[in-house]
């Protein structure tokens, strides 16, 4: 069932557990995300970023998601990372049931008129929206965001936002990062940081660029003929803590793309007369849907829908 936001952030809020919210560039991952979803009992969050939508299209992706949001549980589809606000109006009237509007590289009082304009658009439409307040450094849909121009969220700027804007929920930086080219040091998210963000507002917070890396899946690529580097990721444990400190969603997407890669990498390389399409998207599925198992297991959203 499609829903809001909203609706499953707050109950995560109250219970002390995170939704996660996977990116859905084409049918195959659509159908891993439910089919995860459905398998635990989980809310789940599908979203589409600008980078995605300029892929597949926006018509193509609703038509996708919109047929995936006839599953039993509760489904969330979201506008990923919206900078353009021409990009934010097409999915609201393309049926989005939450859109985020990402003003974070912009001057805060800029970023504060944006965001309160997408907030009086968004009810219109009963959609929910999510802001981001503290630049996050990595492969951020394509545009790269470098770590001198990544900034902390503060918490008292934070407060001042949330009650400017009247967002739904706000994506904080406390020390994630985008995509696969994160530090070779040990990641160490800013948890007092967080507390101190979670004490001044009482909207449900987001963590972005909360992928672990798994090192077997970047091994399994490398053994089948990739050539991707090794990175840390976000250890679960650190997950969790955060979790249990106020984070409601959780968005994943490198992970998931790097159990697509395995899989047909793997498929290809041990089968060299294969060349039927279902025959290797099929097991990169199957791989994809493993991997949001574990992660929504580590979540706590399993048995939640």
């Amino acid at each position: 069932m499609l829903v809001s936001l909203t609706s499953v952030l707050k109950k995560a809020q109250s219970q002390h557990y995170a939704v996660g919210a996977f990116n859905v560039n084409n049918l195959e991952i659509a159908q891993a995300i439910i089919q995860a979803a459905e398998e635990e009992d989980s809310p789940i969050i599908l979203q589409t970023s600008e980078g995605g939508v300029e892929y597949a299209g926006m018509d193509y992706l609703a038509a996708i998601i919109n047929v995936a949001a006839q599953s039993r549980v509760p489904v969330v589809f979201h506008l990923d990372h919206g900078k353009k606000l021409e990009v934010v109006k097409q999915a609201l009237k393309s049926g989005y049931s939450s859109v985020m509007y990402d003003g974070s590289s912009l001057p805060f009082d800029e970023n504060v008129h944006r965001t309160r304009q997408v907030v009086r658009w968004a009810k219109n439409y009963g959609v929910s929206v999510e802001a981001e307040l503290g630049a996050i450094p990595g492969i951020e849909d394509l545009v790269k965001v470098k770590e001198t121009e990544s900034f902390y969220t503060d918490p008292e700027e934070a407060a001042v936002f949330v009650k400017e804007t009247g967002c739904n929920a706000l994506a904080i930086s406390i020390g994630t990062a985008h995509g696969i080219e994160k530090s070779k040091k040990a990641i160490a998210l800013d948890f007092k940081r967080l507390e101190n963000i979670k004490e001044s507002i009482s909207i449900p917070l987001v963590l972005h660029g909360a992928s672990s890396v798994p090192q077997a899946l970047i091994k399994e690529i490398n053994t089948y003929g990739g050539k991707v580097k090794k990175a840390r990721g976000i250890p679960d444990a650190q997950i969790k803590k955060a979790i249990s400190l106020g984070i409601s969603k959780v968005n994943t997407d490198t992970d998931i793309r790097l159990a697509f890669t395995a899989a047909v990498r793997k498929e290809l390389s041990t089968n060299a007369e294969l060349y039927d399409p279902r025959k290797i998207l099929g097991p990169a599925r199957e791989r994809m849907k493993k991997e949001i198992i574990r992660k929504i297991r580590i979540l706590g959203s399993n048995g939640k829908a």
